[in-house]
């Protein structure tokens, strides 16, 4: 089990790519890694927003256990940075106890600093958290000012992937106010819950070429027509393997 650095709480068991690395919902999220780095080495893909079209379709926990899956890489530097800034979620999904005067609207403030003195890392990961510090209302002006786009900047400059969870695009337009900071969105959609006109109109609101694709969330009925049985049984099989081979480590163990 992993425990996020400066606290005590064990990490929600739906942060799959941390708590359950060796299990077929954490296998999705590799899957999705995978996707990811093929787009990089394809479109030099590296920093990439994830929204919804409105709340609760599990946008924040999409964007938590991709950049976890991401950080299993040898040698990867992963920043995953809380842009919802009306209700911003990162820090206490992952049991960060971070000050209001610290994280994402600290750095972008005059005299705010540099990016590596406000990001958090991850115990036994190569991942880095740049934490919100804070909610606030008039958004429009941090999120469009040049100071945002040197940090996004320089976080290019030392990370090899940047994670963004933004708000829903729907309700409020500050996710689409990064989309000159950012290679591509993933949207996060919410099997049979997600309206499909509302999912319409979050895509009408991005450009089509921005929009990296969808991930489906909380589907009880994927593709796989052995997830309840045999593919599940596959995965315990797996994890039973690597209990007597003591050189396998298992990812974030």
């Amino acid at each position: 089990m992993l425990f996020s650095r400066g606290s005590k709480q064990l990490l929600d068991r739906r942060l799959v790519s941390f708590v359950d690395a060796t299990s077929f919902e954490a296998e999705q999220y590799r899957r999705l890694r995978q996707q990811i780095e093929r787009l990089c080495a394809t479109r030099g893909l590296r920093t990439l927003a994830v929204t919804s079209a409105v709340a609760s379709d599990g946008k924040t926990l999409t964007a938590i256990n991709l950049a976890g899956a991401l950080a299993q890489g040898h040698g990867a530097r992963i920043l995953l940075i809380d842009a919802d800034l009306r209700r911003p979620t990162v820090a206490k999904e992952l049991g960060l106890e971070t000050p209001e005067t610290s994280g994402l609207m600290a750095v972008v403030q005059p005299g705010g600093g540099r990016l590596n003195e406000h990001v958090v890392r991850m115990d036994e990961c190569n991942l880095w958290v740049l934490p919100c510090g804070g909610s606030r209302a008039d958004t429009y002006e941090l999120l469009t000012s040049p100071r945002l786009i040197e940090v996004l900047a320089e976080a290019r400059r030392h990370f090899d992937y940047v994670v963004i969870d933004t708000p829903p695009i729907v309700p409020v337009p500050d996710g689409a106010l990064l989309s000159r900071a950012v290679d591509g969105y993933l949207v996060v959609v919410s099997a049979n819950s997600t309206p499909r006109k509302l999912l319409g109109e979050a895509l009408s609101l991005l450009e089509p070429s921005s929009v990296i694709g969808l991930v489906y969330n909380r589907d009880n009925h994927p593709l796989f027509g052995y997830y309840r049985s045999r593919y599940r049984h596959y995965f315990r099989s797996y994890v039973n393997s690597l209990d007597h081979k003591s050189e396998m480590a298992l990812p974030n163990s």
